[in-house]
């Protein structure tokens, strides 16, 4: 029988992706993700001293670049452990640095688990996701930092191309994706952690420079999953601080806003989520820094519940809350925490409202960290005292299990609520495309094909979906979900009106890219701001035509309520009804006037 305190593993099946706001497994069933971060491997040194000393690393812990606990506890035991506490899956941190350390870890760091001695962290590594994975957890890869060091402040981690390149760092990312591509309870890649500012440059989100994250991490994501392992979740943190934290200077936390305005779409549909991370000593614009670093702004743990949920949802979970637009996207609070010795009424009650709105919002979550030393069964003098489960050195074990713990309550009752569970119905999805900066091909058909329109920008809509808007002047696109495409056969790509029928001019005076008669719009590219070509796409069943002229050049001209969302900020778009689909794109190339997307030629869908 199973005990109360070590509940059944839930039921689910791998893999993962995404139906709206939801995670679910491969069945289509709700899977909320209740996790833990098991860190340790992404490194505890703090940056000086000698890195044998415990007293130089976070807490006096020295992980030895692996997941803490192994040298105190048999990992059988942690995993009952971890069932105990209600999770399902565990965030597991790693540096670049481990995967190339080639010495064994010290037997010492083993000790609990004899069966790990002469191991490289990587193969440690390597045994604690089967070990997970075996016992039904989900197990989700953090890249947490570059070098095995404590993260997070002005480490040489601020970025993930911090000391090499973006392509260098997906290049990491494909290896261990494939590494572990045969364990399908391995659901997702976690791309970065906590992208900031260092000491002389900020990071970016769309300016298309070497400090652009929202490109980089749509680079990686499409490797990954293009080259690695198609069923992956990649999982996309906001911004986590830009600016100098002084008053009266421009600095703060963006996390997850800039996503409003600028979001994802990735080569596989359905995989895409967003992170953030929330503790109560920081703030939206407050760097959590006491003395040097800090500024007058507010705290997290300053601002009364119905603020704290205000900002919640402004910095991170409108993105799941408004359903039905380009970066609707599960937001899984992948980081938040507190001291079992916290003493204090203010982040206790944080704590508290934190653990309360995660339940309000039904939103996935993950508690930092999981495991952690202590130099007594009560947890003290020494260890972390924010580790949800701390061990000693012969491993009698304190923390959330424990009844004296005061964080057992809030946590019990986050970890314990069901949320939405059962099926998740498919609903229409939309993407947005963006050629500010560089190709947006998020079509694995049409890249397996090679360049369309060499030396242009080119836009094209995921496999399954159409294309259904156009802004008129900055490349911006919205597809729709669809099953128009026919299976087999390639795509048209239309330079010129060839396709225009005699007696069918739909737009006077205006050049007409006008897909073939069966064929409808799932992409387009621009040379400057002129329409270079659109691409077009067989139907698999016929399409009819006629249809009406779709202006958009000098108003906004979209459905009403306006699916999809805003998806061209400050530009005038074009958008044919759900109940359409695109068939041309209609420009000019007069003096004086905007060579961007004019029209759209929007036809009726076939009937169901």
């Amino acid at each position: 029988p199973v005990s109360a305190a070590a509940p059944a593993a839930e039921a689910w099946t791998p893999p993962l992706s995404t139906r709206g706001r939801y995670i679910v497994d491969a069945q289509g069933n709700r899977f909320r993700l209740r996790s833990g971060n098991w860190d340790g491997a992404q490194g505890s040194w703090n940056g000086s001293g000698d890195r044998n000393d415990p007293a130089t690393h976070h807490a006096g812990q020295n992980s030895n670049g692996i997941p803490i606990g192994l040298d105190r506890v048999p990992l059988p035991t942690l995993l009952a452990d971890f069932r105990a506490l209600g999770l399902n899956s565990i965030r597991l941190p790693f540096s670049n640095e481990m995967l190339r350390t080639t010495v064994p870890v010290p037997d010492a760091a083993v000790a609990a688990n004899p069966a790990l001695r002469g191991r490289t962290p990587l193969q440690v590594y390597d045994a604690v996701v089967a070990a997970l994975t075996d016992a039904g957890f989900a197990v989700i890869l953090n890249n947490h930092t570059v070098t095995t060091r404590w993260c997070c402040g002005l480490d040489g981690n601020e970025r993930w191309n911090s000391g090499r390149s973006t392509a260098q760092w997906a290049d990491d990312w494909v290896f261990l994706a494939r590494r572990y591509r045969d364990n399908p309870r391995v659901v997702g890649a976690d791309l970065y952690n906590e992208v900031r500012r260092d000491v002389l440059d900020d990071p970016n989100w769309g300016l298309g420079d070497n400090h652009d994250w929202q490109a980089a991490a749509q680079e990686a994501g499409d490797r990954i999953l293009a080259e690695a392992n198609p069923n992956l979740l990649i999982v996309i943190e906001g911004i986590n601080w830009t600016g100098i934290p002084v008053d009266g200077f421009a600095h703060g936390r963006p996390t997850l806003t800039p996503v409003r305005t600028l979001s994802h779409t990735l080569v596989v549909s359905g995989k895409l989520v967003y992170s953030a991370h929330f503790y109560g000593y920081t703030g939206p614009r407050h760097s959590g820094a006491t003395g040097i670093g800090e500024t007058s702004d507010l705290r997290y743990q300053d601002m009364s519940r119905a603020q704290l949920e205000q900002t919640l949802y402004d910095q991170a979970l409108y993105v799941s809350a408004e359903t039905g637009t380009h970066f609707t996207a599960p937001v899984w609070v992948s980081e938040f925490g507190i001291g079992a010795d916290e003493t204090g009424a203010l982040p206790r009650a944080w704590f508290q409202n934190m653990t309360g709105y995660l339940n309000a919002v039904d939103a996935d979550f993950a508690y930092w960290p999981l495991v952690g030393w202590s130099t007594t069964a009560q947890g003290a003098p020494g260890g972390d005292s924010w580790a949800m489960l701390r061990y000693d050195a012969s491993g009698r074990r304190s923390g959330l299990l424990d009844a004296g713990d005061w964080r057992t309550q809030p946590w019990t009752a986050l970890a314990g609520a069901a949320g939405r569970t059962g099926q998740i119905p498919v609903t229409p999805a939309w993407y947005q495309l963006t050629t500010d900066h560089r190709d947006h091909n998020a079509s694995l058909r049409t890249r397996a094909t090679g360049d369309w329109d060499n030396g242009a920008r080119k836009a094209v809509c995921p496999d399954g979906a159409r294309l259904a808007g156009l802004g008129h002047t900055d490349g911006r696109g919205l597809c729709g979900t669809s099953d128009l495409r026919a299976p087999t056969g390639g795509h048209t790509v239309v330079r010129d009106e060839a396709y225009v029928p005699p007696g069918g001019d739909w737009a006077t005076g205006y050049t007409k890219f006008q897909c073939p008669a069966g064929q409808f719009l799932i992409g387009y590219s621009l040379r400057g701001e002129r329409v270079s070509a659109a691409l077009c796409a067989p139907s698999r069943t016929a399409l009819p035509a006629g249809g009406r002229t779709l202006w958009f050049d000098r108003g906004d001209n979209r459905p009403p309520g306006a699916p999809g969302g805003e998806f061209a900020y400050g530009d005038y778009k074009g958008q044919c009804l759900p109940t359409e689909y695109a068939a041309g794109i209609a420009f000019t190339t007069r003096a004086a006037s905007r060579p961007g997307p004019a029209a759209l030629l929007c036809r009726p869908l076939p009937p169901v």
